[in-house]
Parts: structure tokens; sequence; C-alpha cells
């Protein structure tokens, strides 16, 4: 049987979106489509990996009864969970969808400090689900929130590593330099993420190979750099490659890297070899922003989604 894929939401929220007619500034706009679902980077990854039959657990802090309707959310869903409560309620994030452009607006609330208890209770939740010894992977997803400790993930991923448990790493910032030390089996960034980490403006697949390969020297086994439309940057040992995707663009965009992290952690808890296991991701990427609400794809889209991906050697 196929391991359990551990993922990581260390900063959840109640995840919004509007569709519009047409955004216009300082006007009161009637959405024509509401839709929200409990997300933030690590439960968007975690949904989509269980709509891809993954076997999914994820460990979450929520607070109030914005952190009880997620509760809720994601049991509705079937999805396995394990919750550290903090006092605070737990963040909102809003995206607003222009019909007539395309734009997407997106605001994302920090969300208040968390308990120092709730910290401590996530990582002891982490060692127990690890202990049980059917972990293929743990996955480190998003932002950390404020009150958790800076190289937070870096300690969940060092303990991890003690466990022999592979590491996914889909961070950014201060949380992504920490973790690379720790030696990451996958670090997977998008294309502005890629430039805060490297310095350099990562526009195209060439900048984004010289991304991933200095991912890769800085402890990453295998480094993702995705590129929206322009599909997915994929450095191993082995060299670098693009996967280019099919041309297909969906409407809804925002949690279609949250999706493909959730598709490539599938590929890789099962075995398949990286590059089979980031094609699932690109496809659940895709499939993602097919449908509106982050992660909630159809799993009867990715089989040929992920044939139409082709992959060109680049380095």
């Amino acid at each position: 049987m196929t391991g359990r894929i551990l993922f990581v939401a260390a900063n959840p929220s109640v995840d919004r979106l509007y569709a519009l007619e047409r955004l216009t500034v300082g006007a009161i706009h009637r959405p024509e489509l509401v839709v929200a679902v409990p997300g933030g980077k690590g439960l968007n990854a975690a949904r989509a990996a269980a709509r891809l039959g993954g076997r999914v657990t994820a460990v979450g802090i929520v607070g109030g009864r914005a952190g009880d309707w997620i509760r809720d959310g994601i049991e509705s869903r079937g999805i396995e969970a394990r919750w550290a409560i903090s006092g605070p309620e737990t963040r909102t994030c809003v995206s607003v969808l222009d019909r007539s452009t395309g734009a997407m607006t997106e605001i994302y609330e920090r969300g208040e400090a968390i308990d120092e208890a709730a910290w401590g209770e996530l990582v002891r939740i982490v060692e127990r689900e690890m202990a049980l010894g059917d972990v293929a992977a743990i996955a480190l997803s998003g932002s950390l929130p404020p009150g958790a400790p800076p190289d937070g993930f870096a300690r969940i991923a060092s303990i991890a590593g003690a466990a022999q448990v592979p590491v996914l790493a889909d961070t950014y910032g201060p949380a992504l330099v920490a973790v690379l030390p720790q030696r990451p089996a996958l670090v997977k960034v998008n294309a502005d993420e890629a430039t805060g980490w490297s310095g350099m403006t990562i526009a195209d697949p060439a900048s984004a190979a010289v991304a991933a390969r200095s991912l890769r020297v800085a402890g990453a086994a295998t480094a993702v750099v995705t590129l929206g439309s322009e599909g997915a940057v994929v450095g191993t040992a082995a060299g670098v490659s693009l996967l280019e995707p099919p041309a297909i663009r969906g409407a809804y965009p925002v949690g279609s890297g949250d999706a493909f992290l959730g598709g490539m952690a599938v590929g890789f808890a099962r075995g398949d070899d990286i590059i089979e296991a980031a094609r699932l991701g690109l496809a659940a990427g895709i499939a993602n922003a097919l449908l509106p609400g982050a992660g909630e794809l159809d799993p009867e889209a990715i089989e040929p989604l992920r044939q139409a991906s082709l992959q060109r050697v680049i380095l």
C-alpha cells in the first residue's frame, strides 16, 4: 500500500473567491459567483492530493469559528486531519476575478500571532504521525504564521530527516532559506518566489533553469520552478528539463501551484520517477484552474492533461 503524505498546513485560511462581471474601483459589487474552501497552501495541496487518490493526512493550526469551519470542511471531504488549536481567529484570504479582463485580484490576510503552545502541539502531532511508520513524504507548504519560529519548517524538516521521511517544501523567503540546509527531497517555487531566492528576475525557462540549479546547490535534491502558462522547469542530478503544458487555460488559477505540489506528492509517494511525478503535478495545476475553488480539481481531467504535457531537456 502506498504510504501516507503528511501535509503541514501551518497557516491555513478561509479562501473565498468572488467572480464579478467587471471590477470597478470604488464601486459596490454583487458577485455572480462565490466559492469558499478550507484553504491556505497546505490545505489546498492536501485536498488536491486527496482528489487524486493519495493517502493524505493534514496537520494544521486553526482557531476561532473560522477554524471550526475549516475543520468541518476538511472532515466533510473525507480527509484525515490532526489539529493544533490556537486562540486567535484563523485568517481569511480573498480572490476577486474580473471576468471582463480575466484578471485576478488577491487579498491575503497575514493572520494574527498564534499561541506558542499551538506551535509546540503542531510539532508533537507531526512527530506522532511520523512515528507510525507509514509516512512516505511530508509536505511543508506556504508561509509560517506570525508567532511561529522563523526556522519552524526547518525544525520539522530536521525531525523528518531523523525519521528518514522525505521532505517536499513549497515555501519562500526566510523559511525557504532555513529549510534548504536540511536537504529536502523537493523544493517547488513559482517564478516570483524563485526571483526572491536568487536575486535575479525569473521570467522564462532559461532563467528558471539557473534558479533550479542554484536551489539544488543550496541543498534541494530536486528543484521545480513553475512558470504559469509556460509550464515548469525541473532540475535533478540528471539535468534540467522544461515540462511544456497543453494549450488549455482555466479562469481560476488561484491554488494551481498548490495543486501542482499535491499532484507531485502523490506521484512521489507511489514511487514515480521525478519527471513523471512533475507531469502529474503539472496536470493537477492545469485542472485546478478549470474549476472555481483552489484544490477543487476534477480527477477525470488529469490523465489527458498529463499525457499532453511534453518534456524538453534544456540543460
